[in-house]
């Protein structure tokens, strides 16, 4: 039987519903049962003190695809302002503080540009999927824009409306999520994925029976 006519699961690590749903919108093709942390009860909350969007988004998967069981596609992304010497960065959904809303981070970002005018801006993906067992595959993509001066627009999330793209004239957060899928970094970080989508099963398959096999060893060791 080809893989592709198998269903697998996948759990995305990430509670934010627009995250999920842009996720999801682009993988919607594929005979996948895809779940987020909404799906399931209570799980501690990951630390994302990694000093790079890949150390974050491993660890998320890792974590996430111990717990539940299953393989977990985890990314980090965030905003690096040119003027700012790269920040917000990893620190991107906690700019203006710990709690702190889109609208606030927005905020602190248009205070912190006043008055520059290079604008120039890059948002970054790194996608992790990984297995119970701790392995991984990394998938990576950038977008480059500029910062608008006032937010743009009523979709998204996060620095959407903020973060003019050139190539169509529009904000990320007046863009359709068709639109916004196929030049995000998110989206091109999903591409390389989508793209090596059989092989991914195929991996992920013989992590699971690598698992086994060692579960299995171990079992015979003890009796």
């Amino acid at each position: 039987m080809n893989l592709m006519d198998k269903r697998a699961m996948l759990v995305l690590a990430t509670g934010n519903r627009g995250k999920s749903h842009e996720i999801r919108k682009y993988l919607e093709e594929f005979p996948i049962d895809i779940s987020d942390l909404n799906d399931f009860g209570p799980i501690p909350q990951v630390v994302e003190d990694g000093d790079t969007f890949e150390e974050n988004a491993y660890k998320k998967a890792a974590f996430v695809a111990r717990v539940l069981g299953f393989p977990a596609l985890a990314d980090d992304s965030g905003l690096e302002v040119e003027a700012l010497g790269g920040t917000p960065g990893v620190y991107s959904a906690r700019y203006a503080g710990p709690s702190a809303t889109d609208a606030e981070n927005n905020a602190k970002l248009i205070a912190a540009l006043e008055g520059t005018a290079n604008r120039k801006a890059r948002f970054s993906c790194v996608l992790s999927l990984a297995v119970p067992a701790g392995h991984a595959l990394t998938y990576e993509g950038a977008c480059e824009g500029t910062i608008l001066h006032v937010p743009r627009g009523a979709g998204g999330f996060g620095y959407d409306p903020l973060f003019y793209y050139p190539p169509m004239g529009k904000t990320f957060a007046e863009m359709t999520v068709e639109e916004k899928t196929s030049v995000s970094h998110r989206g091109r970080a999903l591409q390389g994925l989508r793209q090596e989508f059989e092989k991914v099963l195929v991996w992920i398959e013989q992590r699971g029976k690598e698992e086994d096999y060692r579960r299995g060893k171990g079992d015979i060791c003890l009796r």
